[in-house]
């Protein structure tokens, strides 16, 4: 199964289909999401209106560490089988779980604000999320200093050894006394949440999933597509180098 989706070729085909769809499904659940989330959907009880930086808040949380695990696992096939499309894969969602981490610790620092009284604590959960942020530039460092194998063998390990942070993520809500709330909606017992914001929630968090797999593929098609230039640039340039031997040997 994994081999039938490890040629470059095959999940360019893939890309090519999926992406467009995708990018107008999120489009059209975008709108309804903020539609519901910042307009129809009630103020909490406690937080009132800034309660709404919720649902761009949250999404953003929640994928910014599933992506990261994703490139974990995509780095796993890399180092365990040399799967280059999994590193394609991996390459393609980093800076798209970049900017969604970023989207998470600013729209955080902004509901802190009026919540706890200032924009950024040091709290478990905001710190180990912020180290997150650093573990996505460093792996962004690590695979533009050059496109080689062994750059995609270090990006691989050092993906695979920061994962550990994602479940400290998690559960340091749990495991330390944190001002930070804990889960509202995957947890024992069922969603905390009410179903007029656990609505709008759900659908912010399916919008950005389809604009996350839309990006993924445009960044997949990219990186092929600099691959193909790059390979026809190497072979221009082998030619002429061998038309001028030939040139110089006859002269």
């Amino acid at each position: 199964m994994i081999e039938k989706y490890a040629n470059p070729q095959r999940l360019e085909k893939i890309c090519s289909q999926v992406m467009l769809p995708c990018a107008v499904i999120s489009c059209i659940l975008f709108a309804c999401g903020l539609y519901f989330g910042l307009w129809a959907s009630p103020p909490d009880y406690q937080q009132k209106e800034t309660v709404r930086i919720m649902y761009i808040h949250v999404p953003a949380a929640w994928h910014g560490m599933g992506i990261f695990l994703g490139m974990g696992i995509c780095s796993f096939f890399v180092f365990w089988r040399r799967h280059h499309t999994a590193y394609l894969i991996a390459k393609a969602l980093a800076p798209i779980g970049t900017a969604l981490t970023l989207i998470c610790l600013v729209t955080g620092a902004l509901w802190g604000r009026p919540t706890w009284g200032t924009y950024w604590i040091w709290d478990a959960r905001l710190t180990s999320m912020l180290i997150l942020l650093f573990l996505y530039i460093g792996y962004l460092f690590i695979i533009n200093i050059s496109d080689t194998h062994k750059t995609m063998k270090i990006a691989s390990i050092f993906c695979m050894i920061s994962v550990i942070d994602i479940p400290i993520i998690k559960f340091s809500v749990e495991w330390w006394n944190t001002l930070h709330q804990g889960a509202s909606v995957i947890r024992t017992g069922g969603a905390s949440i009410h179903i007029s914001m656990l609505t709008p929630l759900l659908i912010m968090a399916a919008a950005y999933l389809f604009m996350i797999i839309s990006l993924t593929c445009l960044g997949i098609k990219s990186q092929l597509l600099t691959q193909k230039i790059n390979r026809k640039i190497r072979q221009h340039i082998e030619q002429d180098t061998h038309v001028n031997i030939g040139e110089n040997h006859a002269g």
